[in-house]
């Protein structure tokens, strides 16, 4: 009988299921989008409901265009938004509320109150920033102004977690309650050095321990799936990482000095550093995942809105019908005519950090169509990972290759104006789905589907290479004017 493995992406836009055979070849694959909830400017949230049962829809449609039964899935991987907090109810298994998505901003004030209280010590301990995109603030949020919550946490009815720890839950039949560090360190609740919750952070939220899931390894069998879920079937669940971490290992970025950008409804620009963690505080991602014992660090540069500014093109302007014909009306003109689009619809994260900042183009005259706006929002997600790739130089970090991955990474354009923006080659492998193959990998690691790490960068194969094109002046002359772009964006909702 052959064996696969599974694998799921539950993302901000959507949840994906993937098959793949020891071959890392695609077998057969299923998605399908979630709701976005906007109910105040700045807010987001997701049903989790709805992510739940998306993701059960989205593995059954993938065993089903792949013919392979439940009995030949050798184990189950999962990969998932970060730092995105849903709270349940651990007697009944029901949420409460909706989630509080990750480029939610509603904790601000929050986040504003530890950066005066200590930020130095936070950033130091947690190695990552103070930004409302954690679920550490979220909690306490909720904990403030959430009377369904407060009622539960009074009852002790209530359990949290990030998606990984509702997935897993929801799989297992409620057997387990955890979450991988990586996932972790997302909260800004895990001490970077001791791997284990930081007891300053939970006094200061008042956040109770007993809320918060077990910490495990990225790559190690939790559980097994509820029988009831696959007509009797016991499927291991094997391996939780936060996305951008897989996307990584997906890439077969295992080394030091390796670093991948994914372009999903955001995007991050991701360096390994290897397994001794640095000190440089502002920069979110110390842990990217732990396997066999073994700890390995990077740093990420967060950007909130990438895709989903091509989404705003479809949902809000109504100038596209699908996201992918923002690359076709990119392509009708040379450039821009000077418009930048700095799409700050949370806020701007790295390296500005400012979610007083609001979406803004600039530019325009009578002649700007929309082929110029789609150029633009194609150009920003450039421009925003040259933001993050100076702001690690800046650290001492060099980056000398990036691989591209995500949906947006199928855009030549968009990846041929990377590689001008940062004046290095940018790589394209065959597969760009990069995160699930990532969360197969660990998966299959834990179960000895696959051995190890040098016969899995072994299945990476390049499909394209981006050349940088422009000259030095040309490059720089570009990117003064985003930088002026996001100077007009910032602080737009302060007095």
């Amino acid at each position: 009988m052959a064996r696969y493995i599974l694998s799921i992406d539950q993302a901000t836009s959507g949840t994906k299921a993937m098959i793949f055979d020891h071959d890392a070849t695609i077998v057969s694959s299923a998605y399908r989008e979630i709701t976005q909830y906007y109910p105040q400017p700045g807010w987001v949230e997701h049903d989790p409901d709805e992510i739940w049962n998306t993701t059960l829809a989205v593995m059954a449609e993938a065993l089903k265009n792949g013919r392979v039964s439940p009995e030949e899935i050798e184990a189950i991987g999962i990969a998932n938004q970060a730092g995105t907090t849903v709270f349940w109810n651990k007697k009944t298994g029901e949420p409460v509320g909706r989630a509080i998505v990750w480029m939610d901003q509603r904790s601000l004030s929050l986040c504003e109150r530890l950066i005066a209280k200590d930020k130095v010590g936070i950033e130091t301990r947690t190695g990552v920033g103070i930004v409302p995109n954690a679920s550490a603030t979220k909690i306490r949020w909720l904990m403030e102004n959430d009377q369904a919550i407060q009622k539960g946490m009074a009852r002790s009815e209530l359990l949290f977690g990030t998606i990984d720890s509702w997935l897993i839950w929801k799989l297992s039949g409620g057997a387990v309650h955890i979450t991988d560090l990586s996932n972790a360190t997302c909260t800004l609740l895990l001490s970077a050095r001791t791997l284990t919750y930081d007891e300053w952070m939970l006094h200061e939220l008042a956040i109770p321990r007993e809320i918060l899931p077990e910490l495990h390894s990225s790559s190690e069998i939790y559980a097994y799936t509820d029988p009831a879920l696959f007509s009797g079937a016991r499927i291991p669940i094997a391996s939780a990482t936060f996305d951008q971490s897989a996307a990584l290992f997906g890439q077969a970025g295992f080394h030091a000095g390796m670093a991948k950008n994914t372009f999903g409804t955001g995007s991050s620009l991701v360096l390994n550093v290897g397994q001794k963690l640095g000190t440089v505080p502002g920069v979110a991602g110390s842990v990217l995942w732990t396997l066999q014992g073994e700890v390995n660090y990077g740093f990420v540069g967060w950007i909130d809105i990438a895709g989903a500014a091509i989404q705003w093109l479809r949902d809000g302007l109504e100038i596209i019908r699908e996201t992918r014909e923002a690359d076709g009306l990119a392509n009708q003109v040379p450039d821009t005519q000077g418009v930048y689009f700095v799409p700050a619809f949370v806020g701007l994260s790295a390296p500005h950090f400012d979610a007083y900042a609001r979406g803004t183009i600039l530019g325009i005259t009578r002649g700007t169509t929309k082929q110029h706006i789609a150029r633009a929002a194609l150009e920003a997600m450039a421009y925003q990972t040259r933001d993050c790739f100076d702001w690690m130089k800046q650290f001492g970090f060099e980056i000398k290759i990036v691989r591209a991955d995500g949906g947006a990474a199928q855009s030549n354009f968009l990846l041929q104006f990377e590689a001008d923006m940062l004046g290095i080659p940018v790589e394209r492998p065959v597969i760009t789905e990069t995160t699930l193959l990532g969360a197969a990998y660990l998966a299959g690691l834990a179960v000895g589907y696959w051995e190890a790490l040098d016969e899995i960068a072994a299945k990476w194969r390049l499909e394209r290479r981006f050349e940088p094109s422009l000259s030095t002046d040309q490059r720089e002359s570009f990117y003064h004017g985003w930088q002026k772009a996001v100077r007009h964006a910032t602080g737009w909702l302060k007095e």
